[in-house]
This record gives structure tokens, C-alpha cells and sequence, in this order.
């Protein structure tokens, strides 16, 4: 019978949060991972090329959060990098979101900021009441650069049309009246130094917790013994599916080497209509690295594999309230993270929700 205060499930940017908190309250915390290894989804290691790359995909830590950054500034150094992200649309490359530059370049104009702004009046349509991501946009920026841009890269995706998605999905990209091409505006943005498993490892090192790898909870249940239980997998896996499978949009990558230097002009590309991988990440782009070669990688999205997003459809959201209900009336036992709350979290919300879970405990 292994024996702590603490059993967190999942050593990813949830559980690891909340694992140190506890930990310098003085709690034993012993942490659990179906995984090889730490760090959740934001696992990173240097490949063959000596480079260091995310294997599930690019996170970019961006967070105006101030609380957030100064707990992560304790156990990483960050650099100064700001990310930009480039759409292939009509065989030329544009930024995302959408700025002064994006239209001059898809429709060779050369707006200033004003005839912009007509640009996008002339463009919209005015909806009553915005009912679904495909709202967003076409209120905004009206039906061609929605078809242009967004409505096949949300199908490739989620699966489905924008039409078929809440207005959160597109409601978090911006659209700009300026040339600034910075995906995010946030106050602090930057990369970990040394990437987000040493971050990690740097936050796990603490007497008080111990790692527990190639572990499944929900089979060692019965032989574990604890105070308190925080659970950041899927919710309707720990309740054995009694309402249902929530669905959740789960990703593949292709990775490559490529013998240049670099192999594109930012460290994603979006690909909306062409191809049936949805981007194209580079690494060297935020880690900096001088090496002779380059890794991309090709961002696949599916149905199926390990869940990464949940599918932000009312139905959805109904059939997860059943298991939060289901949740709240358990004892000591807590859910958290994008699986664990069913929501399409940023990382820094990730953090941001861990301590509150923290200061609900204490």
C-alpha cells in the first residue's frame, strides 16, 4: 500500500503545479503518469540533429498573468521570444491573425490603417446574435477571408465547420487594424531556456514528491492510500464512462529532417486548404540553435489517439456537467486541467487554475 497525503494523477503543467505548491506547504505528493516521462503534453528532448523539439506539438508560453509568471520564473530562465504564425492562402504566405499586412498581401493592396478599417466595414455582415465560431469571423471580416483563412483549417482541425462550434474556437484569434505580427500581445511571452521537461524537472525537485512513471492510476487505484486525490486525465475515463465518451480531438505528428538551415520563414505555417496536415512547425525558430539542419514537423488532426482538446460543442458541454456533478459530490477528490475540467485552456490558465485549486485545499 503506498501511502502519502497526495496523489495527483497526470505529471503534466496541472498536476506538476499543483504537486509544488503542496509540496512547499510541507504534503507528501506522490505523482502518477501513464507516460515514459514528465511534463505532459509540453514534453520536449534534443533529437538526432541536436535540437531541441516539442514532441506533441508547439507550445508557446504567453500569459499577462503576473502570478503565473513569477511561480514559473522559479524554475526556469526564459528567452525573448515572440511568436508569429504565417497562413499558406492563395499561394502566398500571410500572418495570423489577420493584420494590415495579411490584407495588402491576399488582395495586393496597400491599405493604410483607415481604408483598412473600410475595408472591414464594407466586408462584414451584421448578425443579430453570435451564435457559433463561423459568427465571429464572418461579423468581422466578412465571407471571403473566412472561407480564405478559416472555415477548411477549423474542418481539418476539429472535424467539423466553424458553424458547428461554439464562438470561444475563433473568438481567441484577434483582428487587427496594424501591422503587428505577433500571434500574442500578452505582457510575458517567451520560451523556457532549456525547455518545458527541465522546467518541469526543476519544479518536481522536492523532497516531498515523489514520481511514479509507465504507471495507469485507475490500476493501482486500490493500493494507493491518500488524503487528497487530484486527477488531471480525462474525467469521463475516471468515472468509467457511465454517461458516455466525451469526445475529444486528438492530434498525430510527422516529423522531418531537413538539410538547410531553416525551412520556413516562421516557426508554424498554418496550411487552411492545402494538404491534409492542418501546419508546419519549426523549432529553431524560438529555440535559437545554430545547427546546419532543421527539424519541422506536420501536424496531423483526428478522431482518434491520445485526447488533446476537447470539443467545444454544446452537447459536449452538456454530457461533461453530468460529470462535474458527478465529481462535486465525491470526497477529497479533485479534477483539474484541460482533460480533468474539459476546457481548452491556455497554459498559463492552466497554471492560473492549479493554484486556485491550491488555495481551495488550504
Amino acid at each position: 500500500m503506498l501511502d502519502f497525503e497526495n496523489i495527483i494523477v497526470g505529471a503534466g503543467l496541472a498536476g506538476s503545479t499543483i504537486a509544488r505548491l503542496l509540496a512547499d506547504k510541507g504534503d507528501s505528493v506522490l505523482i502518477i503518469d501513464q507516460r515514459n516521462h514528465i511534463a505532459g503534453n509540453t514534453y520536449d528532448f534534443f533529437d538526432e540533429n541536436e535540437i531541441l523539439v516539442q514532441k506533441y506539438g508547439p507550445h508557446i508560453f504567453h500569459t499577462n498573468n503576473e502570478d503565473v509568471w513569477i511561480f514559473l520564473c522559479r524554475f526556469t530562465e526564459w528567452n525573448d521570444y515572440k511568436h508569429r504564425v504565417l497562413a499558406y492562402v492563395d499561394g502566398k504566405k500571410v500572418p495570423v491573425p489577420i493584420n494590415q499586412d495579411t490584407i495588402n498581401i491576399l488582395y495586393s493592396k496597400s491599405y493604410d490603417t483607415e481604408e483598412l478599417i473600410e475595408f472591414y466595414n464594407n466586408q462584414k455582415i451584421d448578425i443579430a446574435e453570435i451564435k457559433n465560431s463561423r459568427d465571429v469571423i464572418v461579423s468581422q471580416v466578412g465571407e471571403d477571408i473566412y472561407e480564405k483563412i478559416f472555415k477548411n483549417y477549423t474542418k481539418k482541425q476539429w472535424g467539423v465547420y466553424p458553424e458547428e462550434l461554439e464562438p470561444e474556437v475563433i473568438a481567441r484569434v484577434p483582428v487587427r487594424t496594424n501591422n503587428d505580427s505577433r500571434y500574442f500581445t500578452d505582457r510575458y511571452q517567451g520560451m523556457p531556456q532549456e525547455g518545458y521537461t527541465r522546467m518541469i524537472q526543476n519544479m518536481l525537485d522536492h523532497p516531498k514528491i515523489k514520481i511514479l512513471l509507465n504507471t495507469d492510476f485507475l490500476e493501482i487505484q486500490n493500493e494507493l492510500k491518500f488524503e487528497k486525490l487530484i486527477f488531471t486525465g480525462c474525467i469521463d475515463e475516471f468515472f468509467k464512462f457511465k454517461f458516455g465518451k466525451l469526445p475529444y480531438r486528438c492530434l498525430n505528428f510527422k516529423f522531418e529532417t531537413v538539410d538547410k538551415e531553416f525551412y520556413q520563414e516562421a516557426a508554424v505555417v498554418n496550411y487552411p486548404n492545402d494538404y491534409d496536415f492542418t501546419r508546419i512547425t519549426e523549432f529553431k525558430h524560438w529555440t535559437y540553435q545554430k545547427r546546419p539542419n532543421t527539424t519541422i514537423v506536420k501536424e496531423y488532426s483526428s478522431a482518434e489517439g491520445d485526447p488533446y482538446y476537447p470539443v467545444p460543442q454544446k452537447e459536449n458541454y452538456k454530457l461533461y456537467e453530468k460529470y462535474k456533478k458527478e465529481a462535486e459530490s465525491l470526497e477529497k477528490i479533485y479534477f483539474a486541467g484541460r482533460l480533468g475540467c474539459y476546457k481548452y485552456f491556455n497554459m498559463d490558465k492552466v497554471v492560473e487554475e492549479s493554484m486556485k485549486l491550491f488555495h481551495t485545499l488550504y
